[in-house]
């Protein structure tokens, strides 16, 4: 009695996390455990609760990197305003299209997180009233966003809108880098966690969503953090120069 009660234990949490009904028939009934497409959902099933776990702590070295040195010199707030604009549109759209938590995961922890680090920008800029003030308008403009009385196709629009936010975030931190010649406060271990989890999410997506407007989106993402990574590598000796701020 016990065995078979951790038997369906087990077949409600590989169900609930990892497989499909016909995966799970496929590996534990039929015992082929060489079906490709059951093999690839699988892969992408893990990895995709791989980046939300990493994204729990991804900005967290950035935060602790600024609180450290009660500066945030090196990083542009256009730039975390844009990215803010790219996450929100992918989390409310795949929480409105009703897609698998996993495909989307890690936009929830990386909102948050981005929320932080721009609050803390206008807390060392000496203004954290105007911080709280827009955290209140963020999370106002979300639950709207969320809710039935903003039309699907609105919140499309703001998906789309995710690449050239992308784009143009990721080309105002380059260009920031660029004039400054280093990147500031800007944190090693959050560029490269953000690059990694980027480049897995092309696959994931593919297979969970199979949203072409969400794939090219993770694309232009992995390309720009990819420079960004880049850039660092060729300032990581440079001193940095906290009169530089953008």
């Amino acid at each position: 009695m016990a065995a078979a009660g951790g038997g369906e234990m087990l077949r409600t949490v590989l169900l609930n996390l990892l497989l499909t009904e016909r995966c799970y028939e496929e590996f534990f009934l039929e015992m082929n455990f060489l079906h490709v497409p059951c093999l690839k959902i699988l892969l992408s099933k893990v990895l995709g609760l791989g980046i939300i776990a990493g994204s729990v702590m991804v900005k967290l070295p950035q935060i602790f990197k600024i609180l450290r040195a009660k500066s945030a010199v090196g990083l542009s707030f256009k730039a975390v305003s844009l990215e803010m604009v790219s996450i929100t549109g992918s989390m409310t759209y795949s929480i409105r299209n009703h897609y698998p938590f996993s495909s989307w995961g890690e936009a929830l922890f990386l909102m948050l997180q981005t929320l932080t680090i721009g609050f803390l920008m206008r807390h060392y800029a000496g203004q954290a009233r105007q911080g709280v003030l827009l955290l209140l308008i963020y999370f106002l403009l979300v639950g709207l966003l969320l809710s039935p009385v903003t039309p699907l196709v609105t919140v499309a629009f703001l998906q789309a809108l995710n690449m050239p936010a992308i784009i143009v975030s990721r080309l105002i931190q380059i260009v920031t880098n660029q004039r400054n010649g280093h990147t500031g406060q800007l944190s090693a271990l959050t560029l490269t966690l953000l690059l990694a989890g980027s480049l897995a999410r092309i696959f994931t997506s593919i297979q969970e969503t199979g949203d072409g407007l969400v794939v090219m989106t993770y694309v232009v993402a992995s390309l720009f953090n990819g420079v960004i990574v880049s850039q660092l590598l060729y300032y990581w000796n440079v001193p940095t120069d906290s009169r530089k701020i953008d």
